[in-house]
């Protein structure tokens, strides 16, 4: 059972992680995008609390475990989120911003050697060019004009948390208990994206239907499902290979959304994906 868990459980994540934006899609005609995830955090550090606490799971020893999760956390969570979400609030198209993040894998690949010692062989960085161009055909159709520099530099602060966030938990903090560590990952998250919602938003938020359902999809899929999961792939595995899973996010999106809202995809797109399935088989070891 451990060995089937192991091989499909990257697939897993990326499937969890591609539903993002029906979440996103949902909720934020109705509110505004950092008091939509303020909202979002603190009902996962809810639901985290009382697992922990009714599984009395083991917390973080130390002031400087919780310090290296909570830092973690706070580029995983609130630099990605917040700038993905801020980027698209202020007019990006979904496949800018889907071309921008992509840009990760590489970056982490560049990066992993001198911080993590990790090889990257000349197979993994065919790999990950190959996936790069995969992603670039795939969000080709979605990717127009209109946009400022400031959603453009919102996009390039999510690129910079999510893999600043994957090779600081990967060299400071790679193993921890899922149950209380993501507690300690938001709780700086909450505080941040707190004091930034008070400061530049109006804290409106419209509720209905769909903007509850947005919330409840994105805390226990997206928060509970798949963050844990990223985290213990992120123990299990290199962070080349980590990163270059969500070169996959944008083919498996594109699925989603034909399959639920009947968004077309062209037969480019389709070369895409099988370049970013052909780009990823190489980069990971």
């Amino acid at each position: 059972m451990l060995t089937r868990f192991h091989r499909f459980s990257p697939l897993l994540f990326v499937l969890l992680w591609s539903t993002g934006f029906i979440g996103a899609r949902l909720g934020m005609p109705y509110t505004e995008p950092l008091t939509f995830l303020f909202v979002r955090y603190l009902a996962v550090m809810a639901l985290m609390l009382l697992i922990a606490l009714t599984s009395r799971a083991p917390w973080p020893q130390g002031v400087r475990a919780w310090w290296h999760i909570g830092v973690a956390g706070l580029l995983l969570h609130g630099f990605y989120l917040g700038g993905v979400f801020i980027a698209i609030s202020l007019g990006l198209p979904t496949g800018v911003a889907a071309l921008v993040v992509c840009v990760q894998p590489l970056l982490t690949a560049v990066t992993a050697g001198w911080l993590l010692g990790e090889n990257v062989r000349p197979r993994q960085w065919t790999g990950l060019l190959l996936g790069l161009g995969g992603v670039a055909l795939v969000v080709a159709n979605k990717i127009g004009s209109g946009f400022g520099v400031a959603a453009l530099l919102s996009a390039v602060v999510a690129l910079l948390g999510i893999t600043g966030g994957t090779l600081y938990q990967k060299r400071f903090c790679p193993k921890f208990d899922w149950r209380t560590g993501v507690i300690a990952q938001f709780v700086p998250t909450v505080l941040v994206t707190g004091l930034c919602a008070w400061w530049f938003e109006t804290g409106r938020m419209d509720w209905n239907s769909e903007l509850v359902f947005a919330i409840v999809w994105l805390v226990l899929v997206l928060s509970v499902g798949a963050v844990s999961l990223l985290n213990w792939l992120i123990r299990q595995s290199t962070a080349v290979n980590v990163a270059s899973l969500f070169y996959l996010v944008p083919p498996c999106t594109a699925i989603v959304g034909w399959a639920l809202f009947g968004e077309a995809f062209s037969q480019l797109a389709l070369a895409g994906m099988a370049m970013v399935v052909g780009g990823v088989y190489l980069a990971r070891q």
